[in-house]
């Protein structure tokens, strides 16, 4: 049943972030931490759980005298005991232990830390193995054409959606070893994949010591139980030690302090507190648990309190104090009930502090008045006219938001004129303007599966100045004279006036790509404006196809890297929204076209903003990859037997490219390890040229070059708009930028902090949708090949779908399994229950990069799947086979 919006005087979940949502404890009542009788007083002050938080005198001093620590902490979403920050000097992590060490911080938040005595540092042990990964998936419209995301990653928080955790038993007290599985939970950057941005490193996954002597086992293991450590192994754990350290101030807090999950009664019936708060559990185990006032709840909860058992609220903490091991919070909103994409649609975006309210009046009012809007003619005479060329746009057949055109012209010499055109949306955002703070607040479109968050009024994303064909649109154009092998001759920017003949899916232009000498029939293509023929526009495609190539080949060749992951796209029943299917998304030849003219636009504005304001260029860097991971996940491939060379982000991608075949099965090999390889890469970053004294830190180590940033999508990233307005600056459309470099430095982070919410976010959507599809459409049979190998365990990338479970041998109709080590192979022997009791037992080997065959299948908690293995030599259902 669902339930209707309960009263509450909090913010709605819209907001944006930097709006303070916090009230003091007495709107709620005493939080029960305050709660002090006369008779407790008198046994003098309740013992405090948390330390007090330094001050920020002593915390700016020990910052400067290096006694202290800053970071942004990530806490692992399967052992939320555990939490990180990035250590300076680049090496491995600093571990907070506990909860309490965490002292009330929350995942994302800019904390510092102290180091504890190197006597209660934890021991360290690094396993080749990757964990249970979340989804790599896309909606094909949400991608960014540039596409530097599949060569920056970063790491996803949780897996698919609002998956419950098992919760640590009683009495534990930290791990007694770190294990860190290298592997774990990744995506990319753009829009290719899965995180909440706040982190950049690799999380970890504590596993217990074992007793002496078991490497072999044949013991079956509960799914909540830690994973014992071959003996081998343990050993190393005597040969270093993980830096330690507690929180002892919050210098942000990023985190939203939203969060959804569901309402208990308080388990002591007799306690006072009982008869004043209900108990809210949050979805995120990484969250605390919240008392919330029962005179918030719903009315009838206290006596009914299963008929909201399934039912998802959205509760903001309001208080944590030091004597309380809960937080405080209010009941923000009743979503509805859990496992229904709506309401865990609301959820997620609350969580991670989207704004997703109606744009107000006042930022309304910013916009043109009188439609239809046409350009003012003192416009049309500032500006390069080219609305007679043959200019159009290329994007998903679904997409509403047209950034970016593109033309080329062949020229009498055999050169060619090749022009990227960009929406001028800066034209239509003035600077200080309510619409220009609210889409610097919001910082990016959001893009879920069903739908956008916008970062900009509809009127502008996908009317002003979305490109749409036929009509005048102001642009932003980077021209270039080429040659045919995509060398630069001349290189012209400025503003300009198109008019796009058509609007081409990727579909139409790969069509063209693959057909170059035949004509493609009209009723084929969109609609193409008279003044223009559809051989005139096959023709511009074919020729910006080949020297895309050039360019492309080119990028390689000088170093460049990439790391494709499988992505997903859905289909949906337009009545219901629910997923009908899905299919792994094909990155052709017509999306690299669009890629490789985006990527040369961004570093040839690159360039001219950092030429012309060296200290106030907004510019985007990709630092290398942790150096120790590399290396760690080097000697396991040495030990795969697949040697790999990663001196440089080039010869990383050599080993990648010429290591496999294009058989099935070394194809799936591939796919695995780029998967691996994509988890030491570190995120891409905005940052102001002004705040970093080192050009070589301005390097983006996945693309290879000196100098990167974004401009090319104005319409969904406030970073672009800045970038456009420095432009114009550089050539004088405008006075030189009033800005201080540290005051651009906090826009630029604030992009960063929305572009990796976003990020995850859509990861999030994602895992939402695919969770419900197997629900709806399952058991869904694939092809898989082994990541990772426990020994009552093992990690699969599921290849149809791009998902990676983990299948837990005591869920298998097994008789016995036993693990080994061959060499330093690590290896499962299953012995599979026979059907007919006469027939001999099957016996199945389980080892890195085995092909097996699965089934996902709902479990009974909303929104959660497993992965089943199915018995060697069972028949595929047909109608399953894996796409191709």
């Amino acid at each position: 049943m669902n339930h209707p919006d309960y009263k509450l005087n909090l913010r709605s979940p819209g907001t944006p972030r930097g709006v303070s949502s916090v009230v003091g404890p007495n709107a709620v009542g005493a939080s029960p931490g305050d709660k002090k009788s006369k008779n407790k007083s008198m046994r003098g002050k309740k013992k405090s759980i948390f330390e007090t938080y330094m001050s920020k005198e002593d915390v700016s001093e020990g910052l400067k005298r290096g006694t202290l620590i800053q970071g942004v902490l990530r806490i692992n979403p399967k052992k939320f005991h555990e939490a990180f920050i990035p250590s300076p000097d680049g090496d491995r992590d600093i571990f907070i232990d506990g909860v309490v060490a965490r002292n009330r911080a929350l995942n994302g938040d800019l904390v510092v830390v102290k180091l504890l005595p190197e006597d209660q540092w934890k021991p360290r042990i690094t396993l080749s193995l990757p964990g249970v990964l979340g989804l790599q998936a896309v909606k094909p419209e949400s991608n960014d054409k540039e596409t530097e995301a599949t060569y920056e990653a970063d790491i996803p928080e949780e897996g698919c959606g609002h998956h419950p955790l098992q919760q640590s038993p009683k009495g534990w007290s930290g791990p007694d070893v770190i294990i860190e599985a290298q592997f774990d939970d990744s995506d990319s950057e753009d829009r290719h994949g899965n995180t909440s941005g706040l982190v950049d490193g690799v999380k970890k996954l504590s596993i217990s010591t074992p007793d002496k002597g078991k490497e072999d086992s044949s013991t079956p293991v509960m799914k909540d139980e830690n994973t014992p450590i071959p003996q081998d192994t343990r050993a190393l754990s005597e040969k270093s030690l993980q830096k330690s350290a507690k929180v002892v101030y919050i210098l942000e807090k990023k985190h939203s302090r939203a969060a959804t999950g569901i309402l208990k009664l308080l388990a002591d019936k007799n306690s006072d507190l009982f008869k004043k708060y209900a108990l809210f559990s949050p979805s995120d185990h990484r969250v605390p648990r919240i008392y919330v006032p029962l005179k918030d709840c719903p009315q009838d909860f206290m006596t009914r309190p299963k008929d909201f058992a399934n039912t998802l609220f959205i509760c903001r903490i309001i208080d944590w104090k030091e004597d309380c091991n809960f937080a405080l919070g209010q009941l923000a909103k009743s979503l509805g009930q859990a496992g229904e994409i709506e309401p865990e649609t609301e959820g997620i975006l609350t969580e991670y502090g989207v704004d997703f309210s109606d744009f107000s009046s006042e930022v309304l009012e910013c916009l043109p008045q009188s439609l239809p809007w046409t350009i003012p003619p003192d416009e049309v005479g500032k500006r390069r006219d080219l609305r007679k060329d043959c200019i159009f746009t290329i994007d998903p057949s679904t997409a509403r938001d047209l950034d970016d055109a593109l033309s080329c012209r062949r020229l009498t010499d055999g050169t060619f004129e090749v022009g990227v055109h960009i929406a001028d949306v800066s034209y239509f955002v003035p600077e200080g303007s309510s619409l220009d703070k609210v889409a610097a607040e919001r910082a990016t479109s959001v893009y879920l599966v069903q739908k956008v968050v916008p970062m900009l009024p509809r009127l502008l994303c996908e009317e002003l100045c979305s490109l749409n064909p036929m009509t005048d649109k102001l642009t932003f154009s980077v021209i270039w004279k080429l040659t045919p092998e995509g060398k630069i001759l001349e290189e012209w920017f400025g503003r300009t006036i198109i008019r796009s003949c058509t609007k081409l899916s990727y579909d139409h232009a790969q069509s063209m790509i693959e057909n170059p000498t035949e004509k493609i029939p009209e009723e084929e293509l969109p609609p193409i404006s008279p003044e223009h023929s559809v051989e005139e526009v096959h023709q511009a495609v074919l020729n910006l196809h080949s020297i895309a190539k050039q360019l492309r080949r080119q990028r390689f060749v000088d170093g460049a890297l990439r790391l494709d992951q499988l992505k997903l796209a859905f289909t949906l029943d337009h009545e219901t929204g629910l997923p009908q299917g899905c299919h792994i998304y094909e990155y052709r030849d017509s999306n690299k076209l669009v890629e490789e003219f985006m990527l040369l636009a961004n570093m040839a504005v690159a360039h001219k903003i950092f030429r012309t304001f060296p200290e106030q260029a907004l510019l985007r860097r990709h630092p290398p990859p942790q150096t120790k991971m590399l290396s760690d996940l080097v000697e396991f491939c040495d030990q795969m037997g697949l040697p790999m060379d990663v001196s440089s982000a080039g010869a990383l991608n050599k080993s990648l490219t010429k290591t496999f075949g294009d058989d099935k099965y070394s194809l799936a090999r591939k796919e695995v390890l780029t998967n691996m390889y994509s988890r030491p890469m570190q995120m891409a970053l905005y940052f102001c040229s002004g705040m970093l004294q080192d050009q070589e830190q301005f390097r983006h180590y996945a693309l290879n070059v000196p100098l990167y940033t974004h401009f090319t999508s104005p319409i969904r990233r406030f970073a672009d708009v800045i970038v456009h307005r420095l432009l114009a600056a550089a050539l004088g459309y405008s006075e030189q930028p009033d800005v201080e470099p540290d005051t651009l430095q906090k826009q630029a982070d604030h992009c960063n902090d929305r572009r990796m919410a976003s990020k995850r976010v859509q990861e999030l959507s994602i895992g939402l949708f695919f969770a419900v599809l197997v629900k709806e459409s399952g058991p869904l049979e694939s092809e898989a090949m082994v990541m990772g190998v426990l020994n009552q365990a093992f990690d699969v990338l599921v290849l149809r779908f791009g998902v990676q479970k983990r299948i837990y041998c005591n869920a298998l109709a097994l008789r016995s399994y036993s693990f080994q080590k061959v060499g330093k192979k690590p290896e499962l022997t299953l012995v599979w229950e026979p059907d007919d009791l006469e027939e001999e037992p099957t016996q199945q080997v389980i080892t890195i990069f085995s092909l097996v065959d699965v089934v996902l299948q709902a479990e009974a908690t909303a929104l959660k799947y497993s992965a089943i293995l199915k018995r060697p030599g069972l028949e595929k259902a047909s109608d399953e086979e894996p796409e191709d």
